[in-house]
C-alpha cells in the first residue's frame, strides 16, 4: 500500500527564478514602473533630499568658504539669525507678503474657475490663456515687470497713462514709499493664478451635479449656493491651495531680487527670507554657508509647522 508521503503532491521549489517572477510581476510591470520613475527619484535624492541633509549638516559648522568644515558650532547659528534684526524683519516681510497674496490669489482663482467652469464655449480656449504665464520664468516676468510697467523712467507704461491724466510720474520700485508693492503682488498674482484656477476647477467638477439640482429645488442660489454648497465641497481643495500658496510665498526670492535687488539698497519690509539668507550665503564674498544652512533648516521648520497646523485644523473642522 502507498505510504501518505508517497500520494501527496510535490510542493513546487521554492528557487530563484519563481522569487524573480514575482519582483517582475505580471508581465514585467513592476520593471517598467521602477524604470519609469528612478529617473525622478534620482533627480528627487540629489537635487532635494542631499542638499537638505547637507543643509543640515554645515548648520552646525562654522563653514565659511568651504562645504567641508572642521569647526563645530553647535547652535550658534541658529542663535546668530533668530537674534538677528535683519532676519526677524525678513519674516515680517514674509508674513506681510502673504497676507496679501494668499487671499488675493485664493479668490482670483476660484473667481475664474467658477467663470470657466460653467462656460459653454470656448472653455478650453480660456483655459489655455490664463495657465500660459504658469510656464513663464519668474526672472523673466519680474524684468519685464519692472523695465515695462513700473518702471520709474518716463517710458515705464503706467507712468505714460499717469503722465497722459495729467499725473506726476510715480518712482515705483524705490524712494521710502510702499508702492513697491504693488509690482510684486502684480507679478505673482499673472505668474500663479492660473496655475490654481486649474486645481480649482477639478475641485469644482467633483461635486456631484445632483447636489446643485437639490438645492435648486430648496430655492438656494448665487450667494447662498455659493456658501452652502461649492466651498464646503471645495474644503479639500481650497486647503491644499492655501498651504500650496503659503510655501510658495516663503520662497518668494525672483521678484524681490530682480526688481529691488539693483536699486541700491532694499526699501524697508522688502528682503524676504530668501533673499536676507542669500545675500548671507553668497553677498559680499562671505559664502557663510553654515548661516545659510541654519536659515533653510529655520524655514523648513515654519514650513512644516504651518502644514501640521492646517492639517489639525482641517481634521477639527470636519468632525
Amino acid at each position: 500500500m502507498p505510504t501518505l508521503e508517497a500520494t501527496a503532491p510535490a510542493r513546487p521549489a521554492q528557487d530563484g527564478p519563481g522569487l524573480w517572477r514575482r519582483l517582475r510581476g505580471h508581465q514585467g510591470r513592476n520593471l517598467w514602473f521602477v524604470a519609469f520613475i528612478a529617473p525622478f527619484l534620482l533627480g528627487l535624492m540629489a537635487f532635494v533630499y542631499l542638499p537638505i541633509v547637507w543643509s543640515a549638516y554645515l548648520s552646525f559648522f562654522e563653514a565659511r568658504n568651504t562645504v567641508t568644515p572642521t569647526r563645530f558650532v553647535g547652535f550658534a547659528n541658529y542663535t546668530y539669525l533668530l537674534t538677528d534684526k535683519l532676519f526677524i524683519n525678513s519674516l515680517l516681510t514674509f508674513v506681510a507678503f502673504a497676507v496679501f497674496i494668499v487671499p488675493t490669489t485664493y479668490v482670483a482663482s476660484l473667481g475664474l474657475a467658477l467663470l470657466l467652469n460653467n462656460l459653454k464655449w470656448g472653455q478650453a480656449f480660456f483655459r489655455s490663456v490664463f495657465f500660459i504665464p504658469t510656464a513663464v520664468s519668474y526672472v523673466i516676468a519680474a524684468i519685464i515687470w519692472r523695465f515695462a510697467f513700473f518702471s520709474g523712467a518716463r517710458f515705464g507704461l503706467l507712468n505714460q497713462f499717469i503722465t497722459a491724466a495729467g499725473g506726476e510720474q510715480v518712482n515705483w520700485l524705490g524712494g521710502t514709499n510702499s508702492l513697491y508693492w504693488v509690482a510684486l503682488i502684480s507679478v505673482r498674482l499673472w505668474l500663479q493664478t492660473g496655475f490654481y484656477m486649474i486645481l480649482l476647477i477639478a475641485g469644482l467638477q467633483r461635486i456631484p451635479l445632483e447636489t446643485y439640482e437639490a438645492a435648486a429645488l430648496d430655492g438656494a442660489a448665487g450667494w447662498r449656493l455659493l456658501r452652502y454648497i461649492t466651498l464646503p465641497q471645495l474644503k479639500a481643495t481650497s486647503v491644499a491651495v492655501i498651504l500650496l500658496l503659503l510655501i510658495n510665498a516663503f520662497q518668494a526670492f525672483d521678484e524681490f531680487y530682480n526688481m529691488l535687488g539693483s536699486i541700491g539698497s532694499y526699501p524697508p519690509y522688502a528682503r524676504p527670507p530668501l533673499v536676507h539668507l542669500y545675500l548671507i550665503a553668497v553677498g559680499g564674498g562671505q559664502q557663510d554657508l553654515g548661516v545659510g544652512g541654519a536659515g533653510t533648516m529655520i524655514l523648513t521648520a515654519i514650513i512644516v509647522l504651518f502644514g501640521v497646523g492646517q492639517n489639525f485644523i482641517l481634521n477639527r473642522s470636519g468632525k
